[in-house]
């Protein structure tokens, strides 16, 4: 299923090569593309982790579920990119809101049954302690990462404001904090030069399931394999300023202060 989100990303790249249309600012294909690569990760961070719990039904289904689902989401994202159309946020049409409502869905369902895999992975005894504690951190904050999804899908006051005077709203929700998204982006990211961006907290928090075991095995790698008061040691440090990383862009996307401020090209 990794694979099938890696060629989706691919044909992503190979349509954002040939197609210049913009959506909100941002190149059509962009979005799928980054998807792509993120569902592919994260289900191959997922196989990574789960190789040693012990084959049960319940595990194989949950694996399944959220393998199929981020696949069906990838999916979603690309048909609204060849229509020309928003992908998140949209309640512009009813079939807009029924793709918006169904990837809503999805993702909550992939939220809950991550949760199952780390209650599952927590109660099976660890061969290795250290990589073991790398994944589970990891994985926790990966998914208080992925709850920053649902503030992004909350009514902006100016929604509210349209909503408050009878206006039918064309989108729900945002990425950032004060403005309105399609503005200027830092390169490849897009995220916001001029207001908060709940993208930041979002990917710093989601991405620490591939940060800190890939660090404990980089150290490793360097230093070789060390007694595990070291090696949780080190960990305990790290994931420390990995979730203060994550509290710090959570607390500035909120109060409206860019992760970077770019005028005239100069930071």
């Amino acid at each position: 299923m990794a694979a099938i989100c890696a060629a989706l990303g691919v044909v992503s790249l190979v349509a954002l090569v040939v197609d210049d249309r913009l959506i909100a600012g941002a190149p059509a294909w962009l979005k799928p593309l980054k998807f792509g690569v993120s569902g592919a990760t994260f289900l191959w961070s997922i196989a990574w982790m789960t190789q040693d719990l012990r084959r049960t039904r319940l595990l194989r289904v949950a694996e399944t579920l959220i393998g199929v689902t981020i696949i069906g989401e990838i999916l979603v994202i690309m048909v609204q990119a060849a229509r020309g159309q928003l992908s998140h946020f949209n309640v512009d049409t009813p079939l807009d809101s029924t793709l918006f409502a169904a990837m809503g869905g999805g993702i909550a369902t992939v939220w809950v049954l991550t949760m199952l895999v780390l209650v599952l992975h927590v109660r099976t005894r660890p061969t290795d302690r250290a990589l073991a504690l790398a994944f589970r951190a990891g994985l926790l904050l990966h998914i208080v990462g992925a709850s920053v999804g649902w503030i992004m899908t909350q009514p902006r006051p100016q929604q509210l404001d349209a909503m408050k005077r009878g206006e039918r709203p064309f989108v729900v929700g945002a990425h950032t904090i004060g403005g309105q998204d399609g503005g200027p982006g830092l390169p490849l990211t897009r995220w916001s030069r001029e207001h908060g961006d709940l993208r930041v907290p979002h990917f710093v928090g989601m991405h620490a399931l591939q940060l800190l075991p890939l660090l404990l095995l980089g150290v490793r790698a360097v230093r070789g394999r060390g007694t595990d008061r070291q090696e949780l040691a080190v960990l305990g440090a790290v994931g420390g300023v990995a979730y203060l990383l994550f509290a710090g862009a959570l607390w500035q996307a909120l109060h409206d202060y860019p992760l970077l401020r770019i005028a005239g090209g100069v930071p």
